[in-house]
């Protein structure tokens, strides 16, 4: 009975050891954020025959009220791997995910998962925002709420594999292979390279992104080249550029091409309001896009910062080479103005 009596408790006390080891151990903990952003936008034009005369990504609307995307993030990191999932619902989300259709990938932003096989060189694979251009998907991320020509006419997201290695300093490469762009699954062989390098100064003052996206296949070959140069001039004060040149030669025809020029001039004043100037020249003569024409677009955008929210006023000028708008009796005409008042929540 004594032996029953100590086995028993040998094993109870072993138990609530293993018990109160595993309690000493940190969790690996859960990071959650997300952002929500809704709009209202005016057209001055107001074109009566359906048109919006907006012909850029996520405001294709026109004297509505709209909303934008309700965007929920997760992070977790355990050691060397870590996983993200990151959510997209509403309008903003669906347009990202176009070629997704309706199905339960198109809330889907980013999925992926990180290996870091050593400090230097990290693996990853899943779908993520292309690194191409300056502008990015989520409103909480830019200061313009409106977007650019390039980012609506480049690449929007990647789904493959690939590797960040550091270069010691401030320099960076990424390398990766992965499906044809914007497509969350294919049956397609076909795959595109994607690659960046970037390099600052020792202060980060001046930053430098060289991007590449390129494939073949029997029916296409496309190329695209963009650079973007971020310079911090004051605590109050910076500029950015992006520059990208898009060409694709398909079967049986001669290389087409579009460029583009983004200038976005930053000033905050305090820490509760900033102005955002962004001229854009976005050159399409070759109709690679269905803009078929070069146009300049400059936007004016304020932030006004009241603790997680912002609200964006913004009021944007595209011009034409081309009549490519609609006037209100419904003739063409080459430029185009609009007003935007927009609210973006970050949590």
């Amino acid at each position: 009975m004594f032996k029953k009596t100590l086995a028993t408790a040998i094993i109870l006390v072993c138990i609530k050891s293993a018990s109160a080891q595993d309690s000493t151990k940190k969790p690996f903990p859960l990071a959650i954020s997300g952002s929500v952003d809704a709009y209202y936008r005016y057209s001055f034009e107001d074109p009566k025959l359906g048109g919006t005369n907006n012909l850029t990504s996520f405001t294709n609307s026109k004297n509505s009220f709209e909303l934008g995307m309700a965007s929920l993030k997760l992070d977790h990191t355990a050691g060397k791997v870590s996983a993200t999932a990151d959510l997209g619902f509403g309008r903003r989300a669906a347009e990202f995910s176009y070629n997704d259709g309706t199905n339960s990938l198109a809330i889907v932003k980013q999925l992926y998962v990180s290996y870091a096989v050593s400090d230097k060189v990290k693996l990853t694979m899943g779908k993520w925002a292309t690194h191409v251009g300056y502008e990015l998907v989520d409103a909480v991320a830019n200061r313009n709420y409106s977007m650019s020509y390039m980012f609506s006419y480049g690449p929007f997201f990647h789904t493959g594999l690939k590797a960040d290695i550091g270069l010691g300093g401030k320099s960076a490469l990424m390398v990766g292979v992965a499906n044809p762009t914007d497509f969350s699954t294919t049956t397609s062989s076909t795959k595109v390279i994607i690659a960046q390098f970037s390099t600052a100064t020792k202060n980060d003052k001046l930053k430098a992104y060289l991007n590449y996206q390129g494939g073949n296949s029997p029916a296409f070959k496309l190329n695209q080249v963009d650079l973007v140069l971020t310079a911090t001039l004051s605590p109050k004060f910076n500029i950015s550029y992006d520059g990208s040149v898009y060409s694709v030669k398909n079967e049986g025809s001669s290389t087409k091409s579009w460029f583009g020029s983004a200038l976005y001039l930053n000033f905050d004043p305090t820490d509760k309001f900033g102005l955002t100037l962004r001229g854009e020249y976005f050159g399409d003569k070759k109709a690679v896009t269905t803009i078929a024409t070069d146009v300049l677009a400059i936007t004016l955008s304020g932030n006004i910062k009241l603790g997680p929210l912002t609200v964006v006023p913004e009021v944007r000028l595209d011009n034409g080479k081309l009549p490519m708008f609609q006037k209100n009796n419904g003739s063409s005409t080459k430029s185009a103005s609009s007003a935007i008042l927009a609210v973006v929540y970050k949590f």
